[in-house]
């Protein structure tokens, strides 16, 4: 075994007590420390001589801060997406929404995309991705999350498509939207989760109220007026939230549908006009 191969090993039976995915937070700590990508890295580790780096990155994460935060970004469908602290870390799980979209449009696409709640820019931009016509608007109320977003938007070269404000929802935005996507707080404040979560992403972008529908019931009623004739909004939900979130919606005048993520859970309402 290479010397790489060796480390690589080590760190994911010291990293088995702080991750879910050891291994894989080893190979992409090993592979950031070396400056490559992790494809790279396992085509052929013995190449490589394990950096000094290394062993720092492992002990940040025995801490369980999240490895996102740790190499600076998280790679999201089609594009990367820089993160640090005070960001929510975009999830697989999220591209249910963005597939959604892609699925209801086809490769027209729609001209004019909202994303409330937008973070680093996770959905707006990989819908401008996924449409190059398409330009859109990202909404979010914290400062450090359109820090990124404006970064995010500069380094994929989409700063003449998407423009990002400071705001509470949808409040005071104005237009008719082709597409609304909405990754919300919905998790209740009694829920427990995982170190690598409560401990350092942003509570106000994880925690929604008792029941987790406090966001829902302030953004929902505002999205008849935000959304174009034949438009669509697409809402994230937590898989068991289904019923609760699409009565919410067609109290609104709603027809919801719902989309299963990679794990087979509901994921996305689907929201149009009855």
């Amino acid at each position: 075994m290479s010397e790489v191969g060796a480390a690589l090993r080590e760190a994911a039976q010291r990293l088995a007590v702080a991750s879910d995915t050891p291994r894989l937070d080893a190979e992409l700590l090993m592979a950031h420390a070396l400056g490559v990508e992790r494809q790279a890295l396992l085509l052929d580790p013995s190449r490589f001589v394990v950096p000094a780096a290394f062993a720092g990155l492992i002990e940040r994460r025995m801490t369980h801060e999240p490895v996102a935060y740790i190499v600076g970004h998280r790679d999201f469908r089609t594009i990367r997406l820089a993160v640090g602290p005070g960001v929510l870390i975009p999830r697989p799980d999220s591209e249910a929404l963005i597939e959604a979209a892609a699925a209801h449009f086809g490769a027209g696409g729609p001209r004019r995309v909202l994303d409330l709640g937008t973070g680093p820019g996770t959905l707006l931009l990989a819908a401008l991705a996924e449409w190059p016509k398409a330009t859109g608007l990202g909404v979010d109320a914290s400062d450090a999350a359109l820090t990124h977003a404006r970064a995010n938007a500069e380094t994929l070269g989409f700063t003449g498509r998407a423009e990002f404000r400071r705001g509470d929802w949808g409040a005071g935005v104005e237009g008719a939207f082709d597409l609304i996507l909405c990754n919300p707080p919905y998790i209740a404040d009694s829920e427990e989760l995982m170190p690598d979560v409560v401990d350092f992403e942003p509570n106000g972008a994880l925690f929604a109220g008792a029941d987790g529908l406090d966001d829902y019931r302030r953004i929902i009623p505002d999205l008849p007026r935000l959304l174009a004739p034949g438009g669509i909004a697409i809402l994230e939900i937590g898989h068991r939230q289904r019923i609760s979130v699409s009565g919410l919606a067609e109290a609104a005048g709603f027809a919801v549908r719902c989309r299963q993520d990679l794990g087979g859970r509901d994921r996305a309402l689907l929201l149009t006009r009855a």
